[in-house]
């Protein structure tokens, strides 16, 4: 059995205050990925940098307190990668691939648009050149499990509040129509809702800190771990972590055969 945890920190030692950390030490996944670091590598603590038995490989922003990404495995990888290619983006601290014999595990941060019309069209130009290199990864063969916050509800079942965020980033149709292009064309597969096609507010993963979105499970499902077919097959189950808050997203974790 290998189990795969997603988190989103919303920074890795706001996380770290609110207990994250113990949390891994006892549930102790096989992987780990976390999105949203909001630190420099000067930040980094030994505990952050390798948490007992974990190694860990991360992509900081160049802007300080923003973005960055990691993966954390219990043995060094065989091969890492930092970044995709593409220049704009990975000066933001986007995306981590680690290679562990015929598995590679990414976590990744896909960019929001919700701050602005400027930011939206940076999230395009990011699926615009995602899509090739999600395509490039699919061909090499590799089974491939990407974790991340992916800032995009795929389906109506996947938000609480779906006919009023039809024209909002995050549920935008050619965002929508962009991930339905990763599983049909490219045949990845949303190994969460491969296990539970009809969930909905059990499904949620992240929450607006507005309002009493928290408290009255008004959220939506934008962490995911999206996987190529032949690992896909092997999921058992899945859970989302609420019993404790390390930040506004809840841990996506995944067992596979």
């Amino acid at each position: 059995m290998t189990t795969i945890v997603s988190a989103n920190l919303n920074g890795i030692r706001s996380a770290a205050k609110k207990g994250f950390f113990e949390w891994i030490a006892t549930y102790s996944p096989d992987f780990f990925c976390v999105q949203e670091l909001k630190a420099q590598a000067a930040d980094m603590t030994p505990q952050f940098l390798a948490p007992a038995p974990y190694v860990g490989h991360f992509h900081y922003a160049e802007k300080k307190g923003y973005s960055g990404v990691g993966v954390y495995s219990k043995r060094q990888p065989d091969s890492v990668r930092i970044g995709f290619g593409n220049d704009e983006f990975d000066a933001e601290g986007r995306y981590v691939e680690c290679d562990f014999g015929d598995l590679t595990v990414i976590s990744l941060y896909c960019p929001s648009g919700s701050s602005s019309e400027e930011r939206q069209l940076a999230k395009f130009r990011f699926m615009e050149s995602f899509l090739p290199h999600l395509q490039s990864l699919r061909d090499s063969g590799r089974e491939i499990v990407i974790c991340g916050d992916w800032n995009i509800a795929h389906q109506e079942i996947d938000l609480k509040n779906w006919k009023s965020n039809k024209k909002n980033s995050g549920f935008l149709p050619e965002e929508r129509a962009w991930m339905t292009r990763i599983f049909d064309e490219l045949e990845f597969v949303d190994v969460y809702r491969k296990l539970y096609p009809e969930a909905t507010g059990d499904a949620y993963t992240w929450w607006s800190n507005r309002g009493q979105a928290w408290a009255n499970n008004v959220g939506w499902r934008i962490d995911y771990q999206i996987a190529t077919s032949g690992i896909a097959a092997t999921a058992d189950s899945a859970s989302i972590y609420k019993e404790q808050r390390f930040s506004d997203h809840a841990p996506l974790t995944i067992a596979y055969r």
